[in-house]
């Protein structure tokens, strides 16, 4: 059976913003799945029906793999489908009815507030070693903390998006909801600094369109871009944590928690249409509040 299994890894490295760990563990899991579809004498994608994948989803229980295995396993043989389907190489998605089994919360990954800042001073432009987009990065960094927006909406703004006098950004997120989130003076600094002397350098092939965050070539930045520029200044600070991107998001909304406010206000900032898609990082402030408890009360 064969695929390209390249372009399957990219489109699902960019739909899911992965890291590379969890890239290698996809590959893994599809490469079991089509030993596993090969064992049962399928040779075409095309011949896979739902109760092929329900068998392989019960061989996975029988070999005692943790849920959150199974799960990953699932939603990569679900993606590999579905890109199947979008490139035309398949006629049928057989896993259209199979669903992820259900996870119980967990609490996302964040940074603390001085993580954040060894990540942000990584990107330092009077660096020696500083390259001539380093100005750019550190404005997108900066970004990603001051707004907690997603990746994707990020990559999507234009300068007009940059209300500079009001100190607001205007994002379109998901559905093209648009919303207006605050940002600070911190971040506005580095983005007037990146669009006066680095934009329009960037910016003479005349391909951007407008669009804030652009490439070497003068298009709009990449998702993927975003994940290697977060990646490569957090390795720089020192960081061990597997970082990406949304990282940051959670960070943002934590921190905000962790200093006062209220669980509306970051909902509207964050874009959740469900407050109880918020409500995730007031678990997170609570093992906050309970290891201050511990570290400072004298009988904890």
């Amino acid at each position: 059976m064969k695929f390209d299994k390249q372009s399957y890894f990219r489109f699902i490295q960019l739909e899911k913003s992965l890291a590379g760990n969890s890239v290698e563990a996809y590959e893994r899991d599809i490469e079991r799945y089509v030993q596993f579809l090969e064992n049962t004498g399928i040779k075409k994608f095309d011949q896979v029906e739902e109760e092929h994948v329900s068998k392989f989803i019960k061989t996975l229980r029988e070999l005692e793999l943790s849920s959150k295995s199974i799960a990953r396993n699932i939603s990569a043989i679900k993606g590999l489908h579905k890109f199947l389907a979008g490139e035309r190489r398949s006629s049928y998605n057989p896993t259209q009815n199979i669903e992820l089994p259900k996870k119980g919360k967990h609490l996302p990954d964040v940074l603390n507030v001085e993580e954040i800042d060894r990540i942000l001073d990584a990107a330092d432009p009077s660096a020696e070693t500083a390259t001539k987009l380093v100005l750019r990065d550190r404005a997108i960094l900066e970004t990603l903390y001051a707004t907690g927006m997603r990746v994707s909406e990020l990559t999507g703004l234009t300068q007009a998006n940059i209300m500079e006098d009001q100190q607001l950004v205007r994002v379109y997120g998901k559905g093209s909801k648009e919303r207006l989130i605050p940002i600070g003076e911190f971040a506005l600094k580095w983005i007037d600094a990146y669009k006066k002397k680095l934009r329009p350098v960037l910016a003479q092939h005349k391909r951007s369109n407008d669009a804030l965050f652009l490439n070497f070539r003068g298009g709009p930045i990449s998702r993927i871009s975003v994940w290697q520029i977060v990646v490569t200044y957090s390795k720089r600070a020192g960081i061990t944590k597997e970082i990406h991107p949304h990282t940051f998001r959670h960070s943002f909304a934590t921190h905000l928690l962790e200093g006062g406010a209220d669980l509306r206000s970051v909902q509207e900032m964050l874009g959740h249409a469900d407050i109880s898609t918020t409500q995730i990082y007031t678990h997170i402030d609570r093992e906050h509040l309970k290891q201050q408890h511990k570290e400072f009360h004298p009988r904890a």
